[in-house]
């Protein structure tokens, strides 16, 4: 019987290669970048917390694993890996508030890896890295705007042309107050209310047909899963999707300008050609209680807030089908959606969608505390982001993965320390370097180095070694001399990607490689 073990990954995971993770090195530097600008600083939390402190819309304590994954520590205490970067944030401030060493607001980013304990499929995974940006402390609506703002300045930072992105704004009060109305109130009813949001939050995915079951009775998906539904009548089910996702064309904003807006409804593919304050007076006029106003009123504020900085509705965008599907959202929430289209799995023509999402939570820091600690932030999904970038081709993708180091090759099996000491001057000098320590000839070695990206080789033999000398090959210009052959370039151009190989002391090698390093624009020193 073999005892040899199968090499597989777990379900829901996935290894990255270099370029992946040298095009997110750089989108995220990106990010970073624009989050400093706004006066963001950095943070990084454990892997682990305590799994009370996750939140309650995450699992009840009787099934601990059920949506994360946890685990018991020697105490019996029930441990998470965290299920998201924002309720870690809570328990941060929270801590360093009653420690009196945290200033208000406060504003924070933050990079880290998520997991989910749940059924992993396409584009679906258990392990998933997240970059997110909070500000604490503060109950304004400008923070809001700020929030919206700094998120349609960091999707053109990475590379999203202006055009073919909308950051959305809802409020979650409005969509309370609705469901106040039908008789949703209550801590009583806080599972259906939850199940709803959950309902609605897939409305880009299913038809409203599908999203009637998730508010109704349940549905039944291609697999044989069942999800249980709010159990919403058709009356109350139409007054949820008629103040969301269901909504009459207007053509333009002119038809809107001089019309009572008490029972206008609006498509979302044509709300970029209506004035945010125009909706926001929209929704207020047909709220239904007291909570859902005051929601309207806080989308008017950040509405006028966006377009006195000069960020219109092209760029942020009034949009009642926004509801995010997590409860601990108290206010405004935000999605950051790209327009353009892609192709998807089934071969259909659709747009990307959501790559970033957020909103208000005023209520997860006031867990830890005896007074509410106002919040506000957002999250970007990195993997969805850098997917995007790929299909725009932004330059932060494009470049690949980072080049290797030089490469000295191995000529005389019985001059290695000269080899290492080779390396040795040029590690000492900045560059980064390597020798060959398998056991291949010439040939395979040079194939090895191509596949290191290596932007030269040093070589030297015992008859370069007698001369003092060594043999620099830029692999990059070698690489040039090629294609040149093939296009049957000019003689002059071909001629100069044929100097590639070049002859020099040893007293010049660091010189040398320098050189080349910094004719390719590359780090070195």
């Amino acid at each position: 019987m073999s005892t040899t073990l199968k090499a597989r990954l777990p379900r829901g995971f996935v290894d990255r290669p270099a370029a992946d993770l040298a095009a997110t090195n750089r989108m995220i530097d990106a990010i970073r970048r624009t989050y400093e600008l706004y006066g963001f600083e950095a943070l990084e939390t454990p892997f682990v917390e305590y799994t009370e402190a996750l939140g309650k819309f995450l699992p009840d304590q009787d099934r601990p694993n059920e949506g994360v994954f946890s685990f018991q520590d020697d105490d019996e205490q029930w441990l998470s890996l965290r299920y998201d970067l924002t309720a870690p944030l809570a328990r941060h401030v929270a801590e360093r508030l009653d420690a009196q060493s945290l200033t208000l607001p406060y504003r924070s980013y933050r990079a880290g890896w998520v997991f989910r304990n749940e059924k992993p499929g396409p584009g679906r995974f258990r392990q998933f890295m997240q970059f997110d940006a909070d500000t604490v402390g503060s109950g304004s609506p400008a923070a809001d705007a700020e929030i919206c703002m700094m998120m349609a300045d960091t999707l053109e930072a990475v590379g999203i042309p202006r055009g073919q992105y909308v950051v959305k704004v809802n409020n979650r009060k409005v969509l309370d107050g609705v469901m106040e109305a039908i008789g949703l109130g209550g801590d009583e009813n806080a599972g259906r209310r939850l199940t709803v949001l959950r309902a609605l939050d897939k409305a880009d995915k299913f038809p409203i047909a599908e999203i009637r079951k998730l508010l109704g009775e349940g549905r039944l998906d291609e697999s044989g899963d069942f999800t249980k539904g709010a159990g919403l009548s058709n009356e109350e089910q139409t007054d949820i999707l008629n103040s969301t996702i269901v909504f009459e064309r207007v053509s333009d904003v002119a038809s809107a300008g001089g019309r009572d807006l008490s029972d206008m409804v609006v498509d979302t593919t044509s709300m970029k050609f209506i004035d945010n304050v125009a909706i926001a007076q929209m929704l207020g006029a047909r709220a239904r209680t007291d909570v859902g106003l005051k929601g309207a009123d806080e989308l008017m504020k950040i509405a006028q807030l966006c377009e006195a900085a000069g960020y219109g509705s092209q760029r942020i965008q009034i949009d009642p089908s926004v509801v995010r599907g997590l409860e601990y959202y108290t206010g405004p929430v935000f999605e950051a959606e790209l327009t353009f289209s892609i192709t998807n799995d089934e071969g259909q023509t659709v747009r990307f969608g959501s790559v970033a999402g957020g909103g208000r939570y005023d209520g997860l820091v006031g867990r830890f505390r005896a007074e509410p600690v106002p919040a506000t932030g957002f999250s970007i999904g990195v993997s969805r982001l850098l997917a995007a970038l790929q299909h725009v081709k932004s330059p932060i993708v494009a470049a690949g993965a980072s080049a290797g180091p030089a490469v000295v090759l191995v000529m005389d099996r019985d001059r290695v320390a000269d080899y290492q000491a080779m390396v040795a001057k040029l590690r000492r000098a900045g560059i980064p370097a390597e020798f060959y320590l398998g056991s291949a000839g010439m040939k395979a070695q040079m194939k090895y180095a191509d596949r290191r990206r290596a932007p030269c080789v040093i070589i030297q033999g015992s008859q370069e070694k007698e001369r003092g000398e060594v043999q620099i090959k830029d692999l990059f210009e070698g690489a040039k001399a090629a294609e040149a052959d093939k296009a049957a370039a000019s003689n002059a151009e071909y001629r100069a990607a044929r100097l590639a190989q070049v002859s020099v002391s040893e007293e010049a090698l660091v010189e040398t490689v320098a050189g080349i390093f910094a004719r390719h624009g590359l780090k070195a020193g």
